[in-house]
Order: structure tokens, then C-alpha cells, then sequence
């Protein structure tokens, strides 16, 4: 293991491989099962440089989930919640369409991501609170006017609330790489495949929008 002195004037770097490192031991072993000497271990960093950078275990914990929402609001910024263009001749839903992807790529390459949301979505408590209210519920309610932007282009009934879409959308697009493992054996097909990523974005862009003009779900 590398210490203090051969890391000098890597910070960023050192700070990067610390925060994916521990998004996926707390992945993989929840919160109360990995340990910061774990974290570090995995982050080839002494374990002082943890408590240097993020104090305690939960800060840390709270900085690996704000960088992964970080990387999420990146790519859904200009995708998502862009306008439906009634005008735009070759696919109004380009926008929508475009966040959808972003959301597939970013879970088929952070599968441990959705392990995490998982693990403390289901249980009540402090962590739980304090991710809906930072992260969840704001995103949740950006993806409201994109429901009823679908609802008024007939896209969507009128009756299906937005809770209904938000979770069946993100259930299509995460139990797959997920549940990789299940995948692979059920079907003989590694969803985290190039050309697999690919065709479950189409897939499901293709069950939620139907398919943008000229093409196609696609299959893997």
C-alpha cells in the first residue's frame, strides 16, 4: 500500500478512488458490515486519509452517494427534462428519450449503485431520510412535468400517477444489471455487454415512448 508521501499532489485522484471504492464496499456489504479499513484496503490508501477527507464512516457514506447522484444529474441535465417539442418534425420525445439512456449507461456502468439504493431504500431510518430528501424526491419531482407533458400527447393515461411511472420506469431500466448474475445464467447474456446496453436502452425506450421515428426496439 502506497502512503501519505507517494500520494502528495494527487488529492483529486486519491479523493476519487476513495469515494468509488466505498460506494461499492457499502454496496456490497451495507452500511453496517464494511468498515473504513475495508474502504481503504480496496482504495489502496492509508486508512488515515479516509478520516482526513470525510471524517467518520456515515460522511463518507454521504459523500460516495452525493458523487453518484453528481454523475447522475450530469447526464439526465440536458436529456430528460428538456420540453416535449410538439414542432420537432423527426421525434418530440428526442429529450425524454435522451435521459432515458443516460440512466440505462450510468447503472449498466455503476451497478453497485443500484445495489446501495436498494439496500438502504428498504428499511426506514436516518440514512433513508436524508437520501430521498437530498437526492430522491427532488429528482422525482423534476420527473413530474414529464409525465404530464406524456399524458397531454397521449403518451400516457391520464390516471397513471407519477409514482406509478417513476418506479416502473426505474425498475425496467436497473433489475437487469442488478440482478447481472441472474441474467447471465437465466439467459446466457452478460447485460453489461456493449451491444446489450444498447438494445435494453431501445427496449426501454421503445415500452415506455414507443419507437422514435424510423427505428426500432432492437434486440441484443
Amino acid at each position: 500500500m502506497r502512503t501519505s508521501r507517494d500520494l502528495a499532489g494527487s488529492s483529486v485522484d486519491v479523493r476519487d478512488r476513495i469515494l468509488n471504492a466505498a460506494l461499492q464496499t457499502f454496496a456490497e456489504k451495507g452500511f453496517d458490515g464494511a468498515t473504513t479499513r475495508q474502504i481503504s484496503s480496496r482504495a489502496d490508501v492509508p486508512l488515515g486519509l479516509l478520516r482526513y477527507y470525510f471524517g467518520d464512516k456515515l460522511k463518507l457514506w454521504q459523500a460516495a452517494v452525493d458523487q453518484a447522484f453528481l454523475e447522475i444529474r450530469s447526464g439526465l441535465e440536458s436529456a430528460t427534462f428538456e420540453p416535449i417539442d410538439a414542432m420537432k418534425a423527426d421525434d418530440p420525445l428526442a429529450g425524454i428519450r435522451a435521459g432515458i439512456r443516460a440512466h440505462v449507461y450510468f447503472v449498466a456502468k455503476n451497478p453497485e449503485f443500484v445495489r446501495l439504493m436498494h439496500e438502504e431504500g428498504k428499511r426506514r431510518g436516518p440514512r433513508m431520510r436524508w437520501l430521498v430528501d437530498r437526492h430522491v424526491k427532488p429528482l422525482f419531482e423534476r420527473l413530474l412535468p414529464v409525465v404530464t407533458q406524456l399524458q397531454e400527447v397521449g403518451r400516457l393515461p391520464k390516471d397513471v400517477a407519477p409514482l406509478h411511472f417513476a418506479y416502473a420506469l426505474i425498475g425496467a431500466i436497473d433489475v437487469i444489471f442488478h440482478q447481472a448474475e441472474e441474467c447471465r445464467r437465466v439467459t446466457g447474456v452478460d447485460p453489461t455487454d456493449s451491444d446489450v446496453i444498447e438494445a435494453h436502452s431501445r427496449a426501454v425506450e421503445f415500452m415506455f415512448l414507443g419507437s422514435a421515428p424510423g427505428s426500432s426496439p432492437g434486440c441484443a
